[in-house]
């Protein structure tokens, strides 16, 4: 290892000891419902969330929370076994490359969509400008996010139960 590769590696080290903190905070703070922290953002998050019909004060059971990512996943896999699938039709495509088989298009996007991004094709040869980066490149954000909000949603389904009270015995009397 030269002595650059080992300066680099010693400011990266350095660099996100330091960020541990206050990035563990902020993210901390924005699970906890701290609006003060996403507040240049609240104007855009309220009109979408008034465009689907969401009620922000109002929380998630389990059941609605896996039904909304699976929902989410699903659109996920659909919109890129589509992109291979219709390439050949889309820009930013300068080879024409065609099409993508069906098996290798929902192969590639299950793929993907778990974060395996198990590639069973040629790259350049195969994929266009346009799936890669709005398939492909897109799925590499949304995996990894989609399973962070699944660990949020434990954690708060977890942190939920431990501050509710205990059903009374005398709920379930007939007496």
């Amino acid at each position: 290892m030269t002595q650059e590769s080992m300066l680099l590696l010693g400011v990266f080290v350095a660099l996100l000891w330091l960020s541990v903190k206050p990035l563990g905070e902020f993210i901390a703070g924005v699970m906890d419902g701290d609006s003060r922290l996403l507040a240049f953002a609240a104007p855009l998050e309220k009109r979408v969330f008034r465009l689907l019909g969401i009620d922000a004060r109002r929380e998630m059971n389990w059941r609605e929370y896996a039904l909304a990512l699976l929902f989410f996943n699903v659109i996920a896999a659909l919109w890129t076994y589509g992109l291979q699938r219709l390439q050949s039709y889309l820009p930013l495509n300068p080879q024409g490359l065609g099409a993508v088989s069906p098996d290798s298009s929902l192969n590639t996007a299950i793929s993907f969509l778990t974060a395996a991004c198990w590639q069973g094709y040629a790259g350049e040869i195969t994929m266009s400008y346009l799936t890669q980066m709005l398939g492909l490149g897109v799925l590499n954000f949304v995996a990894p996010a989609s399973g962070l909000c699944v660990a949020f949603a434990f954690i708060r389904g977890f942190a939920r139960h431990e501050t509710l009270s205990p059903i009374p015995a005398t709920a379930f009397s007939t007496a």
